[in-house]
């Protein structure tokens, strides 16, 4: 593997390994155990693991051995780590790093999940957490302080897309010794450039684009070999959050297509948001490559391209929105996202239902907003669909 590799042959062949038998796919070493010749080998491997050598399948193995080292290579880190799920990602990095008494500053623009661990887990064994909006760089200023842990926040936020300044607010968190960590799955590792603006941790959960086909959970986080070695990976082997096999194996072979997908689909989702910007049934339509965007010139400077990600804005509400996604024919309705299906959610009553009322509308998450996922289907036909359910609302 060279560090010359442009990202696609990265995505194709970056972390590759072959086995005795020269297979040209990548293979799937489904065992939990690992064969040491001596005592004595074992007892060294126990010490210190050599490069291309495994303990445990929960300590690691060489399929998802492979996936860390092709995600890191692409991203740009000296190193990766594979989890069970996007969530085990975040919560193993966020927990690794914190104890009683500790200070973080975050987003209050999460994904629902985050805010649970943030607001419930961190909050019972003492971890203080400071919630900022994300996009206001003053209220970053002023939350952060001496002995700041990390700061986290979405580099596009879920489900409405602000754009976050990962410079800015990298620069600010750095300042006073802060980690930064930016959940980055909206942007995708296609697109990112979070690394290069100042991020110290990138996390995906690699169920959405990366496998990009709607089969196995996963996550993986991005950083430099200290921190994935020597931080994360011991609190992960400990309890049991690890990537399994299989579903390195298949996230593997989404990446092959990963970067020609992901544009694919930027293309037809800046389409579909051009097509419907101007419709009177729409409150608003949220797209980065709008020039109505609040953070359209940053979105253009910070992001390769502005994603696969739309929110429609249903100016009769959750009523409307309702109608709207029953009478969808090729868009389905999930809450997944980054699939080569398109995908229309309604945060305010699942992804995000457990945030309060004064929650939802602080964040501009309002009772007729649905959430786009746009897939790999034809561009017309997409509008199509999407026009004639607003027909019916």
């Amino acid at each position: 593997m060279t560090k010359d590799w442009k990202t696609r042959t990265q995505l194709v062949h970056g972390g590759s390994r072959r086995s005795q038998y020269g297979e040209m796919a990548e293979a799937i070493f489904l065992t939990q155990g690992f064969v040491y010749d001596t005592a004595g080998q074992a007892e060294a491997r126990f010490i210190e693991t050599g490069e291309d050598e495994f303990i445990y399948a929960r300590y690691g193995n060489p399929t998802t051995r492979m996936f860390e080292e092709r995600i890191a290579a692409v991203e740009g880190t000296e190193d990766a780590f594979a989890t069970a799920s996007g969530m085990a990602a975040i919560h193993g990095v966020l927990t690794s790093i914190v104890r009683a008494g500790d200070h973080l500053v975050a987003a209050r623009a999460l994904f629902g999940s985050c805010i649970y661990i943030l607001e419930e887990v961190l909050g019972r064994f003492g971890v203080e957490v400071t919630f900022v909006d994300g996009t206001d760089l003053d209220q970053w200023r002023a939350a952060v302080r001496p002995g700041t842990k990390a700061v986290f926040f979405e580099s596009v936020s879920n489900p409405t897309l602000e754009v976050a300044d990962i410079g800015a607010i990298a620069a600010i968190a750095h300042a006073v010794g802060a980690l930064v960590i930016v959940d980055n799955v909206f942007t995708t590792p296609v697109f990112s450039t979070a690394v290069r603006q100042g991020a110290d941790v990138v996390i995906y959960s690699a169920t959405k684009h990366i496998d990009g086909q709607g089969r196995a959970l996963g996550g993986v986080v991005c950083a430099s070999q200290h921190f994935i070695r020597k931080v994360l990976e011991p609190f992960m082997k400990h309890t049991g959050g690890s990537m399994s096999p299989f579903n390195a194996w298949l996230m593997l072979n989404g990446m092959a297509t990963l970067d020609l997908r992901c544009r694919a689909m930027a293309d037809t989702a800046e389409k579909i948001a051009r097509a419907l910007e101007d419709d009177a049934r729409l409150v608003r339509v949220i797209h980065p490559a709008l020039e109505s965007h609040p953070q359209h010139q940053m979105a253009k400077a910070q992001m390769d391209r502005p994603g696969t990600m739309i929110a429609l804005d249903l100016a009769a509400g959750k009523e409307a929105a309702f109608r709207f996604l029953d009478a969808l024919k090729i868009i389905k309705i999930s809450n997944n996202l980054g699939d080569a299906r398109s995908i229309a959610t309604h945060p305010a009553t699942t992804t995000h239902q457990r945030l309060s009322d004064a929650q939802k509308a602080h964040l501009g998450i309002t009772p007729g907003l649905v959430r786009l996922s746009v897939g790999l289907e034809d561009a017309d036909d997409l509008i199509a669909d999407l026009k004639q359910a607003l027909d019916v609302i």
